[in-house]
């Protein structure tokens, strides 16, 4: 079995290897302090399991998760609190709680060489269980990954989001940028108070927003910061004027 450390506190990292080091059936082909770092490793070494923390520096956990191409087996090494965990018990996904015990380690391990025994390709309900975790956090930045790289959009930059199909356009400072996302996913995760839907196709930060003027009946246009255009139908109008208090 191909392991993979992903952890940025040196002695989690130390330890996870010590006691990896007693399985002759192990093999761990990196460790990694960052989740930039991570993702990079994980695409190009397709690991069988990935140990991985949730606060890291540069991308965290779940962000990793997003931006992966492959679908490892996952324990998570975590100091989130009793909320999370029992969310991660009833998703059937495995944890370490930091500071972890030897017996704690090889009851994880087991389960994973157990899961091992599936086909790689019947992962996939696991898989993404674990990434319906990650999208019930909130959101103070986005993550893309395009041709060019990995991407990181603080929602403060953002000036809309626009749905197409199974995927989000996301306007920012940086530019124009396309997720495979659902509207609904995203727009959970994004602060009420400053990200407001609308229109069934569009997302307006309001902090973006320039100006209003009509459009047709009951129908407006928000014109941004940016210049872009976006459609306000009127019971988006309504949640602006509410938001706004105008």
């Amino acid at each position: 079995m191909k392991v993979i450390i992903v952890e940025d506190e040196q002695p989690a990292r130390d330890i996870l290897r010590h006691y990896l080091s007693f399985d002759d059936s192990i093999e761990i082909i990196g460790e990694y302090a960052d989740g930039f770092s991570g993702v990079m490793a994980i695409n190009r070494d397709k690991p069988d399991l990935v140990f991985l923390d949730i606060q890291l520096p540069k991308l965290n956990g779940f962000e990793l998760l997003e931006v992966i191409d492959v679908t490892p087996l996952i324990i998570f090494t975590t100091a989130y609190d009793e909320y999370a965990i029992k969310a991660f018990e009833l998703n059937a996904i495995d944890y370490l709680l930091k500071p972890f015990s030897k017996d704690r380690f090889l009851q994880a391990l087991g389960r994973a060489k157990e899961k091992t025994e599936l086909a790689k390709g019947s992962r996939g309900t696991a898989y993404e269980e674990i990434k319906n975790i990650a999208s019930s956090t909130p959101l103070n930045r986005v993550v893309v990954k395009d041709n060019n790289g990995i991407h990181i959009i603080a929602t403060n930059d953002i000036y809309c989001i626009e749905a197409q199909d199974d995927y989000i356009f996301i306007y920012s400072k940086q530019g124009r940028y396309i997720k495979k996302q659902t509207m609904k996913s995203v727009e959970k995760r994004l602060n009420p108070s400053q990200f407001i839907r609308v229109h069934r196709s569009y997302i307006a930060n309001v902090v973006q927003i320039d100006k209003l003027e009509a459009y047709e009946k009951d129908s407006y246009i928000a014109i941004l910061k940016n210049d872009k255009k976006v459609k306000v139908s009127a019971a988006g109008y309504k949640l602006l004027r509410a938001q706004l208090d105008f």
